[in-house]
């Protein structure tokens, strides 16, 4: 093993033990102890599960997890004992990652815009691997970190709503100013970079980012720079209904490469995958802890309703229902009873802890009958969910509850050529190899938001 993951990051199950099977014994716990507090529960071995799967689907790419999807220290012990690399965006990311003893050379700086402190503080840890995509970015690399390898960025318009004010990245027209400037302020550039975002992509879209790179990688190369590292960004989807469209992508992907820098050109390519690792690993509790019912006045002009603004819970009580028996049957009956019908679903809005406008979660869910003390299962939270700085209003950090079956421990071994292969390794070998594999395959995926269960 490479030591940033042990047994005692993690807690040991047996096959067939599921993520919910957890949840609900660590609910029973927390009842008894009257503690309320959100929690996850983060199935490691899904992650180690994504992590082979990329690496099968995608041969050539390397993958730098960006710490900015989840910094949470489980996650990136993980990874770094996979051999992944990391993309920080920050100084604070930079250290955190350091801290766990992952060496400067897989550490991606990929902020577009780097605050000099920061800059400095890359260059005195030794992280040399950085982007720009303007003039200024370049002349603060230059003054503060002259060794840097600069990628530069291209904009590639995955969307044709997206906004030019949201868009990162020059344009193919602007690349050889920026790299004859770059080579005028003796600025070392190694490759291109482009990221397309996680949203609304279609993977015809990275062949065109990757011959849009390719001729950027022509210009460089006329200036006499040594242009071998391509960064492909992010933008893989991270729920296992989408394995199809990532296996879609994945195929787009390996032809463009093939066509535009095939394997013989000598060309490293990177990516930033990060919903992709984490968002099917992580489940997470909240426990209901206030209601209101809304009145059914309809809101007034101003938005507000007539008495006050919408509350945490605001369900629209429907007329109560009760169960009926058929025609000449009466109740008590020894005849077959007609099953009750399920509780009447409610329409709800749920509200954060801190009653700011800003910890709004969503409106118009169909729940049932909520009373205080009940808990909400959200499935598929391993993504922008964890803060790596202070939490907003100082709430404090939700506890994570790390799980990893034995066999997907076994597994990490394996997969570095710790253990030797035995016969029923060879047969286990697309067994689950998680705590909660087994279910993959049917997983029902909510709304964004809304709870997949209700305890």
């Amino acid at each position: 093993m490479n030591g940033y993951l042990n047994e005692s990051n993690f807690m040991m199950v047996e096959e067939g033990f599921t993520t919910r099977d957890l949840l609900e014994n660590l609910l029973v716990e927390l009842c008894q102890e009257s503690d309320q507090q959100g929690f996850f529960v983060a199935d490691l071995g899904d992650i180690v599960k994504k992590h082979l799967h990329f690496l099968k689907s995608l041969p050539r790419v390397k993958p730098y997890f960006p710490v900015k999807c989840n910094g949470s220290e489980g996650v990136m012990r993980l990874l770094a004992e996979l051999g992944t690399g990391f993309a920080c965006t920050n100084k604070a990311e930079i250290a955190r990652v350091q801290s766990i003893g992952v060496p400067a050379e897989k550490i991606f700086y990929s902020s577009p815009c780097k605050q000099v402190a920061h800059i400095k503080y890359a260059a005195s840890h030794g992280v040399r691997l950085m982007t720009f995509d303007n003039e200024v970015e370049l002349s603060k690399v230059a003054r503060s970190h002259p060794r840097a390898r600069m990628l530069l960025g291209i904009a590639v318009d995955s969307s044709p709503s997206a906004h030019p004010s949201m868009m990162f990245g020059t344009t193919l027209k602007s690349c050889r100013h920026l790299l004859e400037t770059a080579k005028e302020q003796a600025v070392e550039v190694v490759g291109i970079s482009f990221h397309l975002g996680s949203r609304g992509l279609e993977p015809q879209t990275f062949t065109q980012s990757v011959a849009a790179a390719q001729l950027a990688f022509e210009m460089g190369k006329e200036l006499g720079y040594q242009m071998h590292l391509l960064d492909i960004g992010g933008g893989f989807p991270g729920t296992e209904d989408t394995r199809a469209r990532f296996e879609e992508m994945a195929a787009v992907i390996n032809s463009a490469l093939d066509l535009y820098f095939p394997d013989s050109c000598g060309v490293e390519i990177v990516a930033r995958p990060g919903r992709y690792y984490v968002t099917s690993a992580f489940t997470f509790a909240a426990s209901v802890t206030a209601m209101a019912e809304v009145p059914t006045e309809q809101p007034g002009s101003d938005g507000r309703w007539d008495g006050g603004t919408v509350p945490p819970m605001s369900p629209s009580l429907p007329e109560p229902s009760s169960c009926s028996f058929p025609p000449e049957e009466e109740p008590g009956s020894k005849r077959s009873l007609v099953p009750c019908p399920e509780p009447p679903s409610l329409s709800a809005s749920l509200r954060g802890p801190l009653g700011h406008p800003e910890d709004h979660i969503s409106d118009g869910l169909e729940l049932p009958q909520l009373q205080v003390g009940d808990w909400l299962i959200f499935e598929d939270m391993g993504a922008y969910t964890i803060t790596t700085s202070s939490p907003l209003g100082g709430c404090p950090q939700p506890h994570i509850t790390y799980a990893m079956s034995r066999l997907a421990w076994k597994t990490i071994q394996l997969f570095q050529g710790k253990l030797p292969p035995t016969e029923d390794d060879r047969e286990s070998v697309c067994a689950p190899l998680s705590c909660g594999w087994e279910m993959a395959e049917n997983l029902c995926v909510p709304p964004v938001f809304a709870p997949a269960s209700i305890i």
